[in-house]
Formats: C-alpha cells, sequence, structure tokens
C-alpha cells in the first residue's frame, strides 16, 4: 500500500510543477527570456526526477517496458495526448505504472507524466492515455521513460 501513496504524492508533485512552469512563463518581472527559459528547464528537470525517483522507490513493481506501447501523440488544446496500451502476459490480473515524457523535436522534456493502468486482464491488453500537464508548442513526441508491472 505504500507504493500506491507514492504514486499518488508523484501525481501531486508532477501537477505542482505543471503549475509551477506555468507560472514561470507568466511572470511579470523583469525576467529575460533565456532566463525564464532557464527557469522552465529547471522545474521540469526537477519535476522529471522526482517522477522518477517515486517511480524507483516503487519496490514491488516489475520492469514492464517491453509490455508498454504507445500510438501517436496528438494535440487537444494545445495539450499532449499520446495512446498507450499495455499487454498483459502474465498468467493473473496486473496493474501497471506508466512513466511518460513528452518531447520536443531536438529531444529535450517538456512534460512528464506517470499513467495507472489498472486490473490489466490476464492474456489480455487494455488502452489508456496519458496527457501532458500544459499546453506543448511545437513537435511533440512521447517517450516511455520506465514501466512496471505490480
Amino acid at each position: 500500500m505504500a507504493g500506491m501513496r507514492g504514486v499518488r504524492t508523484m501525481g501531486a508533485t508532477l501537477l505542482a510543477a505543471a503549475l509551477a512552469v506555468g507560472a514561470a512563463g507568466c511572470s511579470d518581472s523583469d525576467t529575460s527570456p533565456s532566463d525564464a527559459a532557464s527557469k522552465v528547464g529547471e522545474v521540469v528537470s526537477s519535476a522529471t526526477a522526482e517522477a522518477q525517483k517515486k517511480v524507483d522507490e516503487f519496490k514491488d513493481g516489475t520492469d514492464a517496458k517491453g509490455e508498454v506501447k504507445l500510438g501517436d501523440v496528438r494535440k487537444d488544446d494545445g495539450r499532449a495526448t499520446v495512446p498507450v496500451t499495455v499487454t498483459n502476459g502474465q498468467s493473473s490480473q496486473k496493474s501497471y505504472l506508466v512513466l511518460v515524457a513528452f518531447k520536443d523535436s531536438g529531444g529535450n522534456t517538456l512534460d512528464t507524466v506517470a499513467l495507472n493502468v489498472n486490473d490489466v486482464a490476464a492474456n489480455a491488453s487494455k488502452q489508456a492515455s496519458a496527457r501532458s500537464h500544459r499546453s506543448l508548442d511545437g513537435d511533440v513526441k512521447a517517450d516511455i521513460v520506465r514501466a512496471l508491472r505490480h
């Protein structure tokens, strides 16, 4: 049960980081665009590191990156969305924690999302969707950072 608290905490941490990114981009101060970009980069890096830390703390999970596939990224109101398909090849029902990074064309991480795909039946697949916390500009790609089965 401690692992599930960590998952909820990770979601709250990522949401707070996304809000901080939005706030950094809307400041009325005399901060230069390069300073603002630097601050946004720091927040995204911090959110990604915090999310990865929470995944690493999840003790009961088994690496399942090969059991997760991403579809094509779409944008809806500026936010990036990617379909996620989890295939459970185990003989019993399992749940998955998937960490998805949204990246720009240069490979820079723009946002990181933790997604729970619960109760995937034995020898079956289940669809879910990962959605960025904020609007993302430009060409956005998605990568699986980590996937755990539990």
